[in-house]
């Protein structure tokens, strides 16, 4: 078994690889946690590799926000929404009907609001763009899918270098949101089932990464060869087998073993 943590302590800043006998993850991850937490890990049964396939969620994993609840303050309703939004990551509400209901609430709003959320309030990660980069030049294909929507994750896509996104649109009608939704929900298990299929598309050898934080990202990241739970809910970090809970996204290229100076910074 191998064990990739970094930055487990304040004065280290690269990685320390453990070889260890075959034993149960779960024990491992608790000694671990107990003893070096909160700490960036990888627990696999091989040397990391770099992924033939990225798939990552978007709000709060690849931005800092939550696109809806940032939306939401538009119409004077970010409270409510949020609280709504926070149990259905948490995995206490269904996605899609927790979806539906938001989406019911911003009825009304101008179009005009989305435009204004993207470039007022909506921002990177920390080390967002190094890791679709350094990831993509070594020839990984990047998804973007999100339980969010089109409106947001199409130009989040595009600043951040991902090939494909996949998530929900908000029906527009005459410059604003009707409170619907057009075409099918983007939940947990479309989520899983793009990893699969993306991963099926590269052949049987894929190796994959996942990166999400949240109870409708645990599909996608258990179905990963490396599923990193990103400063994550509770029972996301539980799912994964790599968690982030340290440092920025740039800590996946170092439990990758991707060194610093092959980083593609941006």
């Amino acid at each position: 078994m191998k064990l990739a943590a970094a930055e487990m302590l304040d004065f280290c800043d690269s990685t320390l690889q453990l070889d260890l006998p075959h034993g149960d993850p779960a024990t491992l991850r608790a000694i671990i946690d107990a003893s070096f937490g909160p700490c960036d890990l990888l627990i696999a049964d091989h040397e990391p590799t770099v992924p033939h396939l990225f798939v990552s969620d978007m709000d709060s994993t690849m931005i800092g926000q939550e696109c809806i609840d940032e939306l939401a303050d538009y119409a004077g309703l970010k409270p409510q929404i949020s609280a709504i939004t926070e149990r259905a990551m948490q995995g206490e509400l269904d996605f899609s009907s927790a979806l539906r209901e938001r989406v019911m609430l911003l009825r009304g709003l101008s179009e005009q609001a989305i435009h204004d959320c993207l470039a007022t309030r909506i921002v990177p990660m920390p080390g967002a763009k190094t890791l679709v980069a350094t990831l993509k030049a070594r020839g990984c294909h990047t998804v973007l899918v999100t339980g969010g929507f089109h409106q947001f994750a199409d130009p989040v896509a595009e600043k951040l270098g991902f090939e494909l996104v996949v998530g929900n649109r908000l029906e527009v009608g005459e410059g604003t949101l009707t409170g619907g939704l057009v075409g099918a929900i983007t939940d947990s298990s479309v989520k899983e089932r793009v990893l699969r299929d993306e991963a099926a598309r590269i052949g049987a050898h894929a190796i994959s990464l996942a990166t999400g934080d949240g109870a409708n990202d645990i599909p996608m990241i258990v179905a990963a060869t490396y599923g990193v739970a990103y400063h994550a809910k509770a029972k996301a970090r539980e799912a994964a087998n790599g968690a982030v809970d340290r440092g920025d996204l740039t800590s996946v290229l170092r439990l990758l073993g991707i060194p610093r100076d092959d980083w593609v910074i941006r």
